[in-house]
């Protein structure tokens, strides 16, 4: 247990830490990678060179800081990155080692401004923190263990089918090798990958959200091919250019807390942005199965109909459900797209169309992209008036923050 004093401590330093997070992470990985590089086999080093793990990393430590005396407040983040952790195998022994590596960097960064009052409660309070990581995960394994068809970190599944769903965008059917039937999940989760690359020294783990409902004998996945120069894609260009059906793989149970309250039976509004459709297809099919009657707008955002993924499938699935509203809207419409209208708006979402489309004032929202169109729908929301708890949406990779000037 931490003293008051310790808190208050802590709380003091929270401001230093918003100055100096990201240098204390990036300290942090450099010397957890030089003394352990087996745990490059775990960590996604393209969220490393972009510096997307390490400005998470930071987030994190400022709110746990500044929520010290009032740990519960953070609980939603923690079940978050819990998730994560629990699809990625991280496993109570790796702590102590993120502990030492954290406490050397926060010393390194601030120099004689990280007294040993301060080192003390840091370190302190980095095991109250931990402790509650390790209780939530270790609840996480179980459940997932204990599941009808669950299974404890990875276990190998190969491709049964590949299917092409746009120029950029192929589904991958992913079977268990031992036949047995898979466990449910709720619409927007996702699975982990893990892959051993010929061309990479170590191995590579990739989060993807299922872009179908639950089956018992497959999972999909819908992986977008990124720019061969792109360190995002070492992963995808892999999957797409290298493998083949019957090719295995490794993946972790379903995990994550982004995911379709089939509770309320508010109007829903399901947004994706470029890949960022693939958790939106999984909720779109269970609220038709689940909740026909439930009025939804479908909303997919895309570059032009070239890249645009499951046209067909989103047709065929509301063809006899009239209450969901499908909207495509095309930032820069091919000849082929404007002769054949394949969308129903062109250019970018903005206030005035979501204003004019959407059930705005008592719809639940869910949207997930790439960061500046989720900045432009949460923007959007603000300025609607909706209510962050009808708002929901995800990153892919690590946590981030909405920038917005609602």
């Amino acid at each position: 247990m931490l003293t008051e004093q310790q808190k208050e401590t802590i709380k003091a330093t929270a401001p230093v830490l918003r100055e100096h997070g990201t240098a204390i992470t990036t300290r942090f990985y450099q010397m957890l990678f030089e003394k352990h590089p087996e745990l490059l086999n775990i960590f996604n080093q393209a969220n490393q060179k972009q510096g997307k793990q390490q400005r998470a990393l930071a987030n994190s430590i400022i709110a746990s800081a500044e929520h010290i005396d009032h740990l519960e407040e953070i609980m939603p983040v923690v079940e978050q990155i819990a998730h994560k952790h629990r699809s990625l195998g991280i496993k109570p022994e790796h702590y102590p080692i993120v502990g030492e590596n954290l406490l050397i960097a926060i010393k390194d960064v601030l120099g004689d401004a990280a007294t040993d009052d301060i080192m003390q409660a840091w370190e302190d309070a980095y095991q109250v923190i931990a402790d509650i990581f390790i209780d939530v995960e270790a609840k996480l394994y179980d459940e997932t263990e204990q599941q009808p068809g669950g299974w404890k970190d990875f276990k190998p599944f190969y491709i049964a089918d590949k299917v092409v769903e746009s120029d950029v965008i192929t589904s991958f059917y992913l079977k268990p090798v031992d036949g047995q039937s898979l466990p449910t999940y709720n619409a927007g989760q996702y699975i982990s990958v893990k892959l051993d690359i010929p061309s990479e020294t170590y191995t590579n783990i990739r989060q993807y959200s299922l872009s179908d409902k639950p089956h018992a004998d497959y999972f999909r996945i819908s992986v977008k091919r990124e720019d061969e120069h792109d360190p995002n894609g070492v992963v995808s260009n892999y999957l797409h250019n290298d493998t083949n059906i019957g090719d295995h793989v490794e993946v972790s149970a379903p995990a994550g807390e982004f995911t379709l309250n089939t509770y309320s039976t508010k109007p829903l509004v399901l947004m994706g942005g470029g890949v960022g459709v693939t958790p939106m297809m999984s909720m779109l099919h269970q609220v038709v199965n689940e909740q026909p009657n439930r009025p939804v707008s479908f909303v997919h955002a895309v570059r032009n109909g070239d890249v645009q993924a499951f046209k067909d499938e989103v047709t065929n699935l509301v063809l006899n459900h009239q209450h969901v509203n499908v909207h495509t809207i095309l930032s820069n419409p091919t000849a082929d797209d404007r002769a054949n209208q394949h969308y129903h708006h062109e250019g970018f979402i903005s206030f005035d169309w979501m204003t004019q489309h959407l059930p705005y004032e008592d719809a639940d929202f869910y949207f997930c992209g790439p960061k500046p169109f989720m900045e432009t729908v949460m923007n959007h929301l603000h300025q609607l008036g909706v209510s962050d708890n009808r708002i929901n949406f995800e990153f892919f990779g690590p946590q981030e923050t909405l920038q917005t000037t609602a």
